[in-house]
């Protein structure tokens, strides 16, 4: 799962003094700490090591990552003159990144490297919101108030957030995964309406480029299909809905990915075994079944036991 190494005591040791936004646009540091947890653990592939604002504050987006709070935008979106304002993204901002995936390609060697980007629901979210929101009320408002302010919104999101993937792609990640934190605010119906278009728009920036395409969300246990319409390969599930049961939403045709409860982490080993097996298991009954966390990892997280789940899933236990 992504920021898979902020758990991890080289990652702080790394960080300390480096403001997030600072980390994610140095190659070398970048490049780093996504090599930390595939050195430690021992897992089948990294992710690129990114934020989902990352692409807006390269678009010139006044936004900064505020410790205990997340990101904070100087300017909200909120208005069609506002929207009016926003500018394409310049690939010539995207070479930090580029750079950073290549560097992390050349030393991962044979072990794939996932490309990472927010979804443009999220990313319009936060616009509109001016940070962190639970409901996301201002955004879904905005939805239905002005739906044209808001198709324009989105879709300059999804063409800044697909061009951030698909310079990663063109840099030689093997896969690209679409993360939409906040989708699941939606109904069914707002999202097939007002958000999946810009989804299918981001994700055409990679059709052409021959990479599985993973989609997640969290809270999206109604939308996984939706999801996976806009043209992904495999659906991430978060922990709140079983493997079997999101696999019979998606009709038994579609891979999926996940989901172990990152609150199980902290829980005693035999209960999280257990828990590894159960999802395991689940996960047997898809075409398809990468199997990591059903959201995040916690900072707090002891890596010994990830490193433990690594060797189960690979049946060294």
């Amino acid at each position: 799962m992504r920021q898979a190494g902020r758990s991890l005591p080289e990652y702080r040791a790394l960080r300390e003094g480096t403001a997030m936004l600072d980390a994610c646009l140095d190659p070398a540091m970048a490049s780093e700490i996504t090599l930390q947890p595939v050195r430690r653990h021992g897992v089948d592939a990294g992710i690129f090591f990114s934020d989902i604002v990352v692409p807006l504050l390269l678009a010139g987006v006044d936004v900064d990552i505020v410790p205990g709070t997340g990101p904070v935008f100087a300017d909200p979106v909120r208005t069609a003159a506002d929207v009016a304002r926003l500018r394409p993204i310049d690939p010539a901002a995207l070479a930090p990144i580029t750079e950073g995936v290549a560097r992390t390609v050349a030393e991962l060697g044979q072990t794939p490297l996932i490309g990472f980007a927010g979804a443009p629901f999220t990313l319009a979210s936060y616009l509109v919101e001016g940070g962190p929101s639970k409901d996301q009320l201002r955004a879904r408002t905005l939805m239905h108030a002005e739906p044209e302010t808001w198709q324009a919104l989105m879709d300059w999101a999804a063409d800044v957030t697909g061009a951030f993937l698909r310079a990663q792609v063109l840099a030689g990640t093997s896969a690209a995964q679409l993360f939409d934190s906040w989708a699941g605010s939606l109904s069914l119906a707002d999202y097939e309406a007002y958000v999946a278009p810009a989804s299918r728009r981001a994700l055409t920036h990679v059709a052409d480029l021959d990479v599985p395409v993973v989609h997640f969300g969290t809270g999206t246990g109604e939308l996984l299909a939706a999801m996976r319409d806009v043209g992904a390969d495999v659906v991430g599930v978060d922990h709140r809905i079983g493997l079997a049961e999101a696999n019979r939403r998606l009709g038994g045709t579609t891979v999926v990915q996940g989901n172990i409860d990152p609150a199980l982490l902290g829980a005693p080993w035999p209960a999280l075994e257990a828990h590894v097996r159960e999802v395991i298991a689940q996960g047997s009954e898809a075409p398809g079944h990468v199997l990591n966390l059903g959201h995040g990892v916690p900072p707090t997280t002891d890596p010994e036991v990830l490193t433990r789940i690594v060797r189960l899933a690979h049946g060294e236990l």
